[in-house]
């Protein structure tokens, strides 16, 4: 049995903070996002949770290719435009000229992003003899989990505005890998920098990236604080300050948003939902979610090894009372365990109906 939900999250923000529910009416220079929890850090390579991602990738840092805003489309990033070889294992990437790095009290970069920066990104992630490769942890679950060690060979510097990526094999979506969080480009130069004065780990506490906000001030479990970025390449925010307040109860964040303490909320409870509706004040905007939910059957034990057991079950679960009762209809039965926003869905499959007399024992 397969959920698919329709649920709150963030997606790029330059600045957009979507699928979340929005206090029409603010038009202020600083926005107030309750963000529902505190991130494990600032830099996306090392860890997972979208927590983190809203905190650090979204706000601080850039990649080579990005996702189109609520899509999956691939559109430019830092990289202006790319090539691929025609037999799909190299991808030649021409960076964007001009592109700065933001700057701290510990970093005043010298130099724009160039494909120095690209390499030392990858080959952090990639190479256990890179100074950094264990910094913090050293754990890079999505880098090692899409099996990105093994396919890729090389990354490769060809002049300062041009880097390869040299694959074992074809690989359709590497594009799209690219455009993933753990994919965020970070400062080689500022990795030097703090490497030589003995304080690695402050590249990963105290980021520096290339995108729209730079990080302020950080107090754990309650606020982040983010300015605008002057020297931002693309489109510059409508806002000068973003702050987070970290608030984990979803109805206290309702509760801020409904006294403007905060502008905008992911992950509201289904219960507030249909209220939302109803306040002219809160836009409230929803898309297809990236998450499934499911059952699964632990095949070695029994009844579970008798597929008719199985499918008998599966056929009793009646999925559209589960998405009223529980997700108060912010959901819809999965038709198979690809969510539909992925790129990888497939149109043929059928969701599983319900079957409403009593199965029989078997």
């Amino acid at each position: 049995m397969s959920i698919s939900l329709k649920k709150s999250g963030m997606l790029k923000l330059g600045l957009s903070l979507v699928a979340m529910t929005v206090a029409a009416s603010v038009q202020a220079k600083t926005l107030v996002y309750c963000s529902e929890g505190s991130p494990e850090g600032f830099n996306p390579q090392l860890f997972t949770s979208g927590t983190t991602y809203d905190a650090s990738s979204v706000p601080i840092y850039n990649r080579l290719v990005e996702f189109k805003t609520g899509t999956t489309e691939i559109v430019p990033g830092l990289a202006e435009k790319w090539d691929i070889s025609a037999d799909g294992k190299t991808y030649t990437f021409h960076l964007r000229p001009g592109v700065k790095w933001q700057d701290s009290k510990d970093f005043k970069p010298t130099r724009d992003m160039n494909a120095d920066d690209i390499v030392f990104s990858f080959d952090r992630q990639k190479n256990a003899q890179n100074p950094y490769h264990k910094v913090s942890g050293g754990s890079y679950e999505y880098f090692e989990g899409m099996g990105l060690p093994d396919l890729i060979s090389e990354v490769k510097k060809v002049d300062d505005n041009t880097v390869q990526f040299v694959l074992t094999r074809p690989e359709a979506p590497f594009l799209a890998d690219l455009a993933m969080d753990f994919a965020s480009i970070l400062s080689k130069e500022y990795a030097d920098n703090m490497l030589k004065a003995g304080t690695p780990e402050k590249v990963d506490l105290n980021p520096i990236g290339t995108g729209p906000f730079q990080l302020q001030q950080y107090q754990k479990d309650s606020r982040i604080l983010y300015k605008a970025f002057p020297g931002y390449w693309g489109t510059k925010p409508q806002i000068d300050r973003l702050v987070f307040s970290i608030t984990p109860d979803a109805s206290v964040r309702y509760a801020k948003l409904q006294k403007n303490e905060c502008q905008v909320m992911p992950y509201p409870n289904p219960a507030d939902i249909a209220r939302m509706k109803e306040d002219k004040s809160i836009n409230l905007m929803e898309q297809a979610g990236l998450n499934v939910g499911y059952l699964s059957f632990n095949t070695e034990k029994k009844p579970f090894d008798d597929v008719k057991v199985r499918q008998a079950l599966t056929y009793a679960v009646n999925k559209e009372a589960i998405i009223k009762a529980v997700y108060q209809g912010a959901g819809v039965a999965a038709k198979n365990l690809i969510p539909p926003t992925m790129w990888a869905i497939t149109t043929t499959s059928k969701t599983i109906p319900t079957i409403r007399k009593k199965p029989r024992r078997c």
